[in-house]
Parts: structure tokens; C-alpha cells; sequence
């Protein structure tokens, strides 16, 4: 029952933008675009320069960059072997390799482990972030109807100003640079108003699909990549990394949550197939109330 009300919020905020979408007609790139550039950047600052760099980040930015390429490998692989265009293959990654682990993810670790495994989670929301906005902008960029080479690709990536953020927050950090409690207060603020948003532009983008244009079989790929496969790429991963044993079922946890609500902006940002990656967000998140406590059960007589 707890679990159900942790999702709660999450579906609350997702039919705040579908009804305000069918009401009153917003500009959906637009209200992107302020998120992307805008709000994100300062989330991505905030996360790194207040949660402290340690060891336990090398392990975790192992398994976070291992899992995404290989959830991008059997992407290209089966794109490869269906015939899918670049697009298809790149909408597809948006939405199978990157997890939502930290407005769902995040809480269902700290009901499950408590403080001590929301410490983890922590660290792994900010290495997530990290990925989603080099490799996630890359491949959203890539798949855009109007990209033009690699150069192209490239100048887009280069400026999108979210990895600008984080790598600013982290440079402070490490210089132990103390910055004004005014300050902090207002990039908190900006930050945080970017999680709702961003789920908020999903509920709208849920609001213009047309159903009957979904294609059944890529969403299908991209649901049994995020919420089955990529889970026993993570365990697979626990069996090599020297961490102990609740970051071990922690790591499988978050590897199973659905797909990361940020894709949905990239896709729309830069026309990446937005009903796909969108509805396979969506229907991952519905999804995720029967497949995670499965992941839940098997996971305690695992270790």
C-alpha cells in the first residue's frame, strides 16, 4: 500500500499537464525548451555541488555508464536486425536506457532501505543526471528529423547548458568555493521547480498522442529492454563491482524503475519521435506497479 502512495504524486502531476493540455492548449516545445535550458541546468548544479564526491561514485559511474551503453548496444543491435532508420534507433535509446531513479526511484529506496540506501540513491540520481545529459542530449540530437552530420549532432550537444551546470557545481565543490545562502536558495528553487515540470510537460505530450499512431512494436522493445532486461544486466554487474550488498540490490532496484521522464523532453526539444518515447514512459511507469514488486521479492534472497 505505501508503494501505491509513493506513486500517488507521480500520476497526480502526470494529470495536471494531460488536463491542462486538452483545456488550454499550450506550446509544447516551448515549455520544453524552458526546462531543458532554463530550470535543468540549475537541478544539474545544485545535485553536484552539494552532494559530496567520494569513492562509492567510481563504482556507481561504472555501472551507470556500463548499463546505458549496453542497453544502447542491444538497441543498435535490434535496430540493426528490424531495418529501423536512425530516428527509430535513437528514439528507442531515449527510451531504454535511461531510468527514472530519482522522483520514483529516489522515494522507493528510502522506503525500502531507509536513510542508509537514500545516501546511495543520492548518488546515483546525480551520475544518472551526469548521463542523461551527455549521452541522452547526444542521441536526441542525433535522431532529430533535421540533423545534418555529426557536426550538427555535436553543436547541439555542445550547447545545451545542463552539462555546463553540473560540471560547474562539481568544480566548486571540489575547490570547497562557499557560495551565498541567498544564492543557494534561489538555484534550489529554480531546481526544483524543473522535476515537476518536466513531469508535467510529459502529462501534457500524453494528452496530444494519437493512439492510434503508437507503434505497438517499438514501444513493446523499448518495455521489455527497461523493465526485464535491464535489471539482469545489473545483476550481472553486482557479481563484478566491489559494493556491498544493499548498494548490490539497490542498483538492481533502480535499473528496473521506468523510463526517465527527462527523455520526454529531449524528444520533444529536438522531434525524436515524442509519442514514442513519451508513451513508452508512460505505459513503463503503469507497468512498474506489478513488475517492481516481482524485482522486490527476488531481490531479498538474492544476497
Amino acid at each position: 500500500m505505501e508503494f501505491l502512495f509513493i506513486l500517488l504524486p507521480v500520476f497526480g502531476i502526470f494529470a495536471i499537464g494531460f488536463i491542462g493540455q486538452k483545456t488550454l492548449k499550450f506550446d509544447i516545445p516551448n515549455l520544453s525548451k524552458l526546462t531543458l535550458y532554463l530550470m535543468s541546468p540549475f537541478l544539474a548544479f545544485n545535485t553536484f555541488y552539494t552532494n559530496p564526491l567520494t569513492m562509492d561514485y567510481f563504482y556507481l559511474a561504472i555501472y551507470i555508464f556500463v548499463l546505458c551503453l549496453s542497453l544502447i548496444l542491444l538497441v543498435s543491435v535490434i535496430s540493426f536486425l528490424l531495418g529501423y532508420n536512425v530516428q527509430d534507433r535513437c528514439a528507442l535509446i531515449l527510451a531504454s536506457a535511461f531510468m527514472n531513479n530519482g522522483n520514483y526511484g529516489t522515494p522507493v529506496v528510502l522506503l525500502v532501505f531507509g536513510a542508509a540506501g537514500l545516501d546511495i540513491a543520492v548518488v546515483l540520481m546525480v551520475l544518472q543526471q551526469l548521463a542523461m545529459s551527455t549521452i541522452g542530449i547526444y542521441f536526441a540530437a542525433k535522431g532529430s528529423k533535421d540533423a545534418n552530420g555529426m557536426k550538427t549532432v555535436m553543436t547541439r550537444v555542445v550547447r545545451m547548458p545542463i552539462a555546463y551546470g553540473a560540471l560547474l557545481g562539481l568544480i566548486l565543490q571540489l575547490l570547497h568555493i562557499p557560495l551565498p545562502s541567498a544564492l543557494m536558495t534561489c538555484v534550489k528553487l529554480v531546481g526544483d521547480a524543473a522535476i515537476p515540470t518536466i513531469m508535467i510537460v510529459l502529462g501534457m505530450q500524453l494528452a496530444v498522442i494519437s493512439f492510434r499512431r503508437i507503434e505497438l512494436d517499438k514501444v513493446g522493445i523499448a518495455l521489455v529492454l527497461k523493465l526485464l532486461v535491464a535489471p539482469f544486466i545489473a545483476f550481472g554487474l553486482t557479481l563484478i563491482l566491489p559494493v556491498d550488498d544493499m548498494t548490490k540490490q539497490i542498483m538492481i532496484l533502480l535499473a528496473a524503475m521506468p523510463t526517465a521522464a527527462n527523455t520526454t523532453l529531449m524528444a520533444v526539444q529536438f522531434d525524436t519521435k515524442p509519442d514514442l518515447v513519451s508513451s513508452t514512459t508512460f505505459i513503463s511507469t503503469v507497468l512498474s506497479i506489478i513488475t517492481l514488486p516481482i524485482v522486490l521479492y527476488f531481490l531479498h534472497p538474492v544476497f
